[in-house]
């Protein structure tokens, strides 16, 4: 299970599929092999897998024939208000900083299909973007959704339209030219590059943001933690694994310990959190990053004393996997969170 793989609000579906309708793409064409009705994605009771999402993305692209650009303009379409919570929690945070750690901290409750990661230079903070999960015929229309998502939240933050500071693409420029691009950005980007990177203007970071509230902010973070959890947490076998995983952390079993303790051979676990989706070394990595958080950013234990509870004999090793996991260290990322 990759770490976007997690329930979703229907929002960013019913949003690909009105692209589709503005394309001549019928809705069932879009919606073909997710078990989905049209209804279901009204329902703002309802959630959906992110595979579901991932299918509809899918189906699109194949009736469209994959044209480069379609995902800028479809990015332009996600405003705060589309990420409920976790935008709410973002326009009331204090300064871009702030609202940039937060929106990391709990990017798992957008809509990306791809990976986010912050990383911050001695001249600018950038966005580091990248979907390596997912079938390369719809990657780049993802990278370009989530860089055009990322450019609309910003300026709905200041409330006004702000360029990026600079802004680099891993895949060719469009053959129509770079218009639609340098329009969004606010730049013209640069195609062919090593990396997707968005980078913001250092002197922006640390600017207040007009309808920052502490208070607020402080409400929503709490309501985006509760959720994150929520949609986190296991059912079924990988969920009894995970929680017999969670409990032993500091000396954590061997998969075949596992079996045996929920009365079933290793082989069958093993065949069984395949058929879920997951395995028992990324369960162990899952309980671990989700405990890690835990440990650094709200009780405060040390690197050393972190790695510790986590069973790594050594921390240079667990910090590898950290780095692994959020992009950066330990240490800058407790830094980052208050810590």
């Amino acid at each position: 299970m990759v770490h976007w793989d997690l329930p979703r609000a229907p929002t960013s579906a019913l949003m690909m599929t009105q692209v589709g309708a503005e394309h001549g793409v019928p809705v069932e064409v879009c919606l073909r092999g997710t078990r989905l009705r049209p209804d279901d994605l009204d329902d703002p009771q309802r959630e959906i897998s992110a595979q579901q999402e991932l299918a509809v993305v899918v189906n699109l692209l194949g009736a469209l024939g994959n044209p480069p650009g379609l995902g800028l303009d479809a990015g332009v379409h996600y405003h705060l208000t589309t990420y409920g919570i976790w935008g709410f929690a973002l326009i009331s945070s204090p300064t871009l900083r702030s609202a940039l750690d937060l929106g990391l901290r709990f990017v798992d409750l957008t809509f990306s299909l791809g990976r986010i990661r912050g990383r911050e230079e001695a001249d600018e903070m950038q966005l580091v973007l990248d979907a390596p999960d997912v079938p390369l015929t719809v990657r780049r229309f993802l990278i370009e959704r989530d860089a055009a998502a990322i450019q609309t939240l910003q300026s709905e933050l200041f409330a006004t339209p702000i360029p990026v500071h600079r802004i680099s693409f891993a895949f060719p420029p469009p053959a129509g030219g770079n218009g639609r691009a340098a329009e969004i950005f606010g730049v013209v980007p640069t195609f062919d590059a090593a990396e997707n990177i968005i980078a913001f203007d250092p002197e922006l970071l640390d600017a207040p943001l007009p309808q920052a509230s502490e208070h607020t902010a402080t409400v929503a973070a709490d309501q985006c933690r509760d959720l994150l959890a929520r949609r986190q947490a296991r059912t079924g076998l990988a969920g009894q694994v995970r929680d017999t995983l969670v409990a032993r952390l500091a000396d954590p079993p061997g998969a075949d310990q596992v079996a045996a303790r929920l009365n079933i051979s290793g082989r069958t676990l093993r065949h069984r959190l395949a058929a879920e989706g997951t395995s028992f070394r990324a369960l162990l990595d899952e309980a671990r990053e989700h405990m890690a958080e835990e440990l650094l950013v709200n009780a405060g234990l040390t690197v050393a004393e972190t790695a510790q509870r986590l069973g790594y004999v050594e921390v240079s090793s667990f910090s590898q996997a950290f780095r692994r996991w959020k992009g950066v260290g330990p240490r800058a990322y407790r830094a980052g969170h208050g810590g």
